[in-house]
């Protein structure tokens, strides 16, 4: 006779520092669990902390509540094994990224993330000491291995290690940031190691948005021939079990659990359905529903990311409420529209502050979407103020005809107005500029870059046409094909556009990304098909514009290297790249 081992994959969505609201997650879901029987659960990298932490890890008292906080959760674990991440403290005050091994009200074992990641969005030496052993549980008579994250991606690392000493279920946790593309390169990871070393592989990853990083979850298990089997949800939290067939399982109804690094039978595995929870528990061990998970396709996961870091920045936060400078362009278009997806029509306020230069279809666009909407639109023009501004600082401008000047004070005083309703109100501005804009400069500080979130600070122009046609496609379109028809300008002048300033946008981006994501020289972009004059001078815009960068609000990371996070640089630098 087969026995069958219930594997339930928590895919929960912690913040960090709260640990009490984290805790009661996680107790939720191992009772859940424990109501249709499930042998074993596992929770996301550090989900009692909630991740990244960062320097908060300096603080003594987060450490001990973090300890705290599993003391209270060992009790849970009756009837159920549990594999929980979190911080890890020795005699010495060495701090490591573990998992906690919970079992008969036990804490069993933990383990030490072995593989800290040190680069891009990561900084983890900064924080942790590093693991030094592989670990295996024993299960009845089946070996299982526990790993945290960037342990997986690393071929000699602890699951080459596991599965010489007879696992067949390798169980690792993950707090695994979204970027466009990393689902398939997951994938094509855990298929590489679960043929490789012929065992089950599970991947718990957790999801949310924290700051500017956010995890899509995604969390599977893949059988020995690298078939997924069981997936969770993209960019929702997920409980999802899964029946595995495992001949000569003993002791199962014990619940026996230990360490071991001694050699076993080899047992022979099934895959059964993946299963999901029913919304009625029984109390029996039922044969729960198959259902097939929420994945998207590649603009579409980018949305879900862009809709998901929204929320939970503003919420995490402790804000109810946003606002946004709609001008009727494609840029606050697409956050506005987001915000509402995120956050719901009654929380979102667009303002409208049209100048003598406004073209009328831009005001009538900006209308239109916040009908299309359901959202208050409230219109502050503002030709009146800059015309006062302008009499102000006539008598001190070297050049009173200077274009630029006049043209930052118009988004200057947009940017006050909405930082004055922002006090007013308690709402969160969010500012509308792209990654193009951002990177070539072509942003006023403290203007229409004065916020508090940057939606689309990672999107590339093109991208965000495409954004655009594709939220038009999912539901009722929202966003006006006027909108996605006319030429952008940002309207500070008359008859202005953007491309009297920047090249078109679709060579625009492929330049930047050359020279931003993959860090290739003028000459070498050059060689792919754009005049070097082109490319010098695009580097130059963004090599100069660092100071304005870093003084932007965050924004939510969809691309393989953000500015922040990924890009690092220094803002007085004379090294140019030749």
């Amino acid at each position: 006779m087969s026995d069958l081992l219930r594997i339930a994959m928590a895919q929960i969505n912690s913040s960090v520092g709260d640990f009490e609201g984290n805790k009661l997650k996680i107790i939720d879901c191992i009772n859940r669990s424990k109501c249709v029987k499930a042998d074993i659960i596992a929770f996301p990298e550090l989900a009692i902390t909630g991740y990244p932490p960062q320097d908060l890890l300096f603080n003594k008292n987060f450490i001990e509540t973090n300890l705290k906080i599993l003391n209270e959760i060992i009790p849970e674990s009756n009837g159920i094994t549990v594999i929980l991440g979190f911080v890890d403290k020795d005699q010495n005050d060495n701090l490591y990224n573990a998992a906690a091994i919970l079992s008969n009200q036990t804490l069993k074992d933990t383990y030490h993330k072995i593989h800290l990641p040190n680069y891009g969005v990561f900084d983890e030496k900064r924080y942790f000491s590093q693991g030094t052993a592989a670990k295996l549980i024993l299960l009845g008579d089946t070996k299982i291995g526990v790993s945290i994250c960037e342990d997986i991606w690393h071929s000699n690392g602890p699951i080459l290690e596991q599965a010489q000493q007879g696992a067949k279920l390798s169980i690792n946790i993950n707090g695994s940031p979204y970027h466009a593309g990393k689902k398939k390169i997951r994938e094509d990871l855990l298929k590489s190691h679960s043929t490789k070393h012929h065992l089950f592989v599970g991947y718990v990853n957790m999801v949310g948005g924290q700051d500017e990083l956010v995890f899509d979850g995604n969390s599977m298990l893949l059988n020995p021939k690298g078939n997924i089997i069981s997936q969770a949800n993209q960019f929702e939290e997920d409980l999802v079990f899964t029946d595995l067939k495992i001949d000569h399982l003993k002791s199962k109804s014990a619940h026996s659990i230990q360490s071991t690094k001694s050699d076993s039978n080899v047992n022979t595995y099934v895959m059964n359905n993946s299963i999901k929870l029913p919304n009625e528990l029984t109390k029996n061990k039922p044969v729960l529903e198959k259902q097939s998970p929420i994945q998207y396709n590649e603009i579409g996961e980018i949305y879900a990311a862009l809709v998901l870091g929204t929320k939970d920045y503003v919420l995490k936060c402790g804000f109810k409420k946003v606002i946004v400078a709609l001008s009727g362009g494609i840029d606050s278009s697409l956050v506005t529209t987001i915000a509402v997806d995120a956050l719901g029509a009654d929380n979102v306020t667009a303002i409208s502050l049209p100048s003598k230069y406004s073209s009328k279809s831009s005001v009538e666009d900006a209308e239109l979407l916040s009908k299309n909407l359901a959202i208050n639109l409230q219109t502050i023009p503002i030709k009146s103020s800059v015309n006062i501004f302008d009499e102000t600082l006539k008598a001190h401008l070297e050049n009173v005809e200077d274009d630029l000047t006049s043209q930052n004070v118009q988004s200057r005083i947009r940017g006050l107005i909405m930082m004055a309703l922002s006090n007013n109100t308690g709402a969160l501005v969010l500012t509308t500029g792209n990654k193009s804009e951002m990177a070539v400069g072509y942003a006023t500080i403290y203007g229409d870059m004065a916020g508090g979130y940057s939606v689309i600070k990672d999107v590339p122009k093109t991208l965000v046409y495409k954004l655009a046609h594709y939220r038009n496609t999912i539901a009722q379109p929202v966003i006006p094909t006027s909108v996605l028809l006319k030429a952008p300008s940002a309207e500070l002048k008359p008859n202005q556009k953007d491309q009297d300033y920047l090249p078109e946008y679709d060579v625009l981006d492929e330049i930047l990304k050359e020279y931003i994501e993959n860090d290739n020289s003028p000459f070498d972009i050059s060689k792919k098909g754009f005049a070097l004059e082109l490319v010098e001078k695009i580097a130059n815009m963004v090599d100069k514009s660092e100071y304005k960068r870093q003084q932007a609000p965050p924004g939510i990371k969809i691309s393989r290297k953000n500015f922040g996070r990924d890009r690092r640089m220094p803002i007085s630098n004379r090294f140019r790249i030749n």
